[in-house]
Order: C-alpha cells, then structure tokens, then sequence
C-alpha cells in the first residue's frame, strides 16, 4: 500500500525517531544490489525536488494530517536537505512506504532519501544497500499494556499475548530478551503495523511491542490514551537514522551534512528567530557556519550560506523536536539522550571548518 503527498513550491530534494520497532523496522533479507556508482546528486538536482519516503501514519516523525499536510521530525528533515539544497523547504515530494517495501523503494531509486524512524544496525548498513546519515533521534524499544491489566514489567507478561509486527527487528528483539529472561509469551504477529496497533486495541493480545516513540505517538491515537501504559523497560537500544542508496558519496554527505547543520545551529545558538540578525556576528564559529567567512558549501556543490538556508526555513534541530514531539506538543516526549551533548545527551556535530 502506497499513498503520495505531494508538497512543492518550485522545485527540491534525512533526519530521525521511532525506529527499528514496530513502525520502521524490519530485518528484510530481500537481496540487496551490490553498491554500483550512482549519480543521484545530478538527478536532483536536474528534478529540482527531493522525493522522500516516510511512514505517513506515524505522529510526530511523519503524519498526513486531514488537510493533506506532512508533518513530524523526518518530514522535517526532508525539508531542511531541500532548504540546504533549493533554498526551498517545500521542494520535497513525499511517498509513504511501509516497512517491506521501504529499502527497496531506495535501492530502486524510487526515493532519494528514506527519512522513516529506521534504525540503523550492522546488517542494513553492509548488506542491505544503505548508507546512514547521523543519528536524529535515539529511541529504544519497550511493550505497552492497559492500565488495569496488573502487568507492571516483563516477568508479568509470563504465558501472555504480545502483538508485534513480523519481519522486523522488534520481533527478534522481544524473542531475545524474554528467551534471556527464562519468560514464555504468545505472540500474536501481524505484517502491517495498523493491524498490530488495532488487534492491541481490540484486547486480542495483552501487550503489544515496538520502540518506545511509536508507542507514545500510537497511543495518543487510541480512543482512551490514558487507559495504556509503557513500560519501564527496554528492550533494546534503536538509533534512528534517514538513509540514501550506497554509491553516490556526495549526495550521502549534502543529507549528513544537513543533519549536522540542525545540531551545530541549536548549540551555536542559532535558531529561525535570530539568523538573520547573526551574520553579523563576531563570533568565527558562528560567520563560518553561515557562510560569512570562507565557503564551507563549496565541498558539498552547494552555497555558502546552505546552513543558514537550513535554519532560515526549518530552525534547529531543538526546535524540530519541540513542535513535533517536545512538551507542548500532544506526545509530550522528553528530550532525555536527544538533547545536546554538552547537556548531557547524545546529539553531537564535528566542527564547520
């Protein structure tokens, strides 16, 4: 199943966060092209537009709203490589694809780019044909369960049902720890993900898996949200990633690039409201970050001021989390290891010079 969203303005061309769960995971074996030379960049930009692949049903990383609006934090990252890129934000076309069909529809060159809560692991990035840009959300995967079911951690969930998505690395992940745990469980497995989320919702199964973002953003569409619960434990470690095909190295680093532009901008203190204002700082750090002094762009085919197109059109990357996913948003996600390192997170940038 397939839908295309199309939002354009003139013309365009990762960053993520609930991953390798039940939403964007998926340990497909499908065979992989070996990594052939390829000439994306060009095709681009000849295209002047992005065609991006996203989930499209996943709150707060990507969701079509009933105005047929894209939004979340990889909607957002696929407009800031198009603001990097066209100076256009909008320049993006966006398909949804769903876990099984989502590597292939990159492999092919259906998509430029998969932005879709994907974790990045060993066997996507040597054998499936992906290269991964850096990390835009760090997530972990846990089991959700109704509030009054008297389930408190996974040994409580001894002979129950657990609906999970098949094919994926939830499924492997479960079976490994309650297999280390000595814990028996049924599970009840679905192909797709809305099945999963509905048999959970129907008390088909006493739990249902996947990371602990999607759990959070599914649950705000059930019909009692307050009535579910997560638990506290984790199940695994699912660093989210956007991805390109492997073989053309310089549209791999415009996506990484552009991602490590949203990280240095929040903690250059840079953001939508005061770039404008800021190229006339004094600061070195900030005038080489937006272009002010040398040409930083050069290396990538692109302007010198790309990061301050970035900032300029989509913000930083704190202030993508915020309207998509931080505390006055409906999903209320803490910030915890996605803030900035220096505050104690994991999110860090090498240095723009």
């Amino acid at each position: 199943m397939r839908k295309s969203g199309l939002i354009l303005a003139i013309a365009p061309i990762i960053f993520t966060l609930s991953a390798c769960n039940g939403e964007s995971q998926t340990t497909t074996t499908s065979t992989s092209p070996a990594p052939v030379t390829r000439n994306l960049w060009d095709g681009i930009k000849s295209r002047n537009q992005i065609i991006c692949g996203v989930s499209g049903e996943l709150p707060g990383f990507s969701f079509v709203g009933t105005d047929g609006k894209y939004s979340g934090i990889d909607v957002d990252i696929c407009r800031a490589v198009a603001a990097a890129v066209f100076d256009n934000p909008n320049a993006v076309e966006y398909r949804n694809l769903n876990a099984k069909e989502r590597f292939t529809a990159l492999q092919t060159g259906e998509v430029d780019i998969l932005s879709r809560n994907t974790s990045w692991t060993f066997s996507r990035d040597t054998s499936q044909g992906l290269n991964f840009a850096p990390v835009v959300f760090y997530d972990g995967q846990a089991l959700m369960v109704r509030q009054n079911s008297g389930i408190k951690s996974l040994a409580d969930l001894q002979g129950k049902a657990i609906c999970v998505q098949t094919g994926t690395t939830t499924e492997q992940n479960l079976a490994d720890q309650m297999r280390k745990r000595g814990i028996t469980y049924k599970p009840i497995v679905f192909e797709d993900i809305n099945v999963t989320f509905a048999t959970y919702q129907e008390g088909r199964c006493d739990g249902v898996t996947a990371d602990r973002s999607a759990l959070v953003a599914r649950r705000s569409t059930l019909p009692k949200p307050e009535d579910n619960t997560i638990l506290d434990d984790v199940l695994s470690s699912e660093p989210l990633a956007p991805a390109v095909a492997k073989g053309d190295a310089k549209w791999a680093d415009i996506v990484k690039w552009t991602i490590y532009s949203l990280v240095k901008a929040e903690e250059l203190g840079i953001n939508s409201q005061n770039v404008t204002q800021l190229v006339s700082s004094n600061d070195p750090d900030i005038k080489r970050f937006l272009g002010v002094e040398d040409n930083l762009g050069e290396g990538l085919g692109l302007t010198k001021d790309f990061a301050a197109r970035i900032v300029k059109h989509v913000g930083n990357y704190g202030e993508i989390y915020d309207r998509n996913l931080g505390t006055k948003t409906k999903l209320n996600l803490p910030r915890g290891q996605n803030q900035l390192w220096s505050n104690g997170g994991l999110l860090y940038s090498p240095p723009f010079r």
